[in-house]
């Protein structure tokens, strides 16, 4: 079977890793997802990127907000609430119950990647979830305020200090997860999905031996543009792009991704750019990538396989 692996966070990679698997098939696709962004919430460990795709893929995410459990209640956070606990990072009824379950596989000393296997299959998720790593990583934003963690930037602050500088908290002692070198390795094609370079890919990249595993392929390594006419769908990325000295567009994201991918997958709306992303030494494919609603996902993972 041709398999194909998605490096991915966030919304715009969940949404890209149900397009493939709608077009493939779940059995066919591998999901590498960030973990930069987890962090602990009322004593339970959160994978807010990871979580993401399993809801998504388990038809459970809340398409409108674009995170959290669809038809979601929130009366044991307003009980936390009352009783003097922090709740500016908000878990529904439905979340706290995945991460309920999630607590206990953990203090069995099931690593993280083992909870993810349990919780997908419980789902009936077909599509194989991967941790970046089993160890913590943490994404660190150098701001005018000082170093924030990542959730605290985003959630608390709604992402409104402009970055200077992104480090991998605990990246250089990491190791990949089990089975995501492999996984890089024997796939079909790679996918660095339309996810934020710098928080949601670049996290995964900094665990010692992926980026690595993405450079000895030497072709059939795919980006797809986060960005669409300029603008991302979602999240602060163009901002993002200009604080940290990169040229706010599709061009900019490829010249980050020169030396790891082969080909760029842009949007229409970014077609007059593919001249200069094809004089970097790279190919273009131009097909729509806006996969918000989910009747439109198959089509436009099709249509990228197909252009292949």
């Amino acid at each position: 079977m041709t398999s194909y692996t998605v490096l991915c966070g966030g919304l715009g990679g969940s949404r890209f890793v149900d397009a493939l698997a709608r077009a493939a098939g779940p059995g066919a696709v591998t999901a590498v997802g960030n973990v930069g962004d987890d962090l602990e919430v009322l004593g339970l460990h959160v994978s807010p990127d990871l979580d993401t795709v399993l809801y998504t893929l388990a038809g459970l995410l809340d398409e409108e907000r674009g995170w959290g459990v669809r038809d979601e209640t929130y009366g044991a956070l307003r009980m936390a609430e009352a009783l003097g606990a922090e709740t500016w990072f908000t878990l529904g009824d439905r979340d706290i119950g995945l991460q309920l379950a999630r607590a206990r596989l953990l203090r069995d000393g099931r690593p993280l990647g083992e909870t993810f296997v349990a919780l997908a299959g419980a789902l009936g998720v077909g599509v194989r979830l991967l941790p970046a790593s089993d160890d913590p990583v943490r994404t660190v934003l150098e701001t005018d305020v000082g170093e924030l963690d990542f959730q605290t930037w985003f959630v608390r602050r709604r992402h409104s200090d402009t970055v200077r500088g992104v480090s991998y908290r605990g990246a250089e002692s990491s190791r990949p997860g089990p089975g995501v070198v492999e996984a890089i390795e024997r796939a079909e094609v790679v996918f660095l999905a339309p996810s934020n370079p710098f928080v949601s890919i670049g996290p995964i990249l900094a665990v010692p031996g992926i980026r690595e595993a993405l450079v000895a392929r030497g072709a059939g390594v795919v980006a797809v543009s986060p960005l669409v006419g300029g603008r991302a769908l979602r999240g602060p990325l163009v901002a993002m792009l200009k604080s940290l000295g990169h040229e706010p567009t599709v061009v900019g994201v490829a010249r980050f991704y020169q030396g790891l991918v082969d080909t760029v997958v842009l949007d229409p709306a970014d077609e007059p750019l593919a001249p200069e992303i094809e004089a970097l030494g790279l190919r273009t494919i131009v097909t729509p990538v806006v996969m918000v609603s989910p009747d439109v996902r198959g089509e436009v993972g099709r249509a990228v396989l197909e252009s292949l």
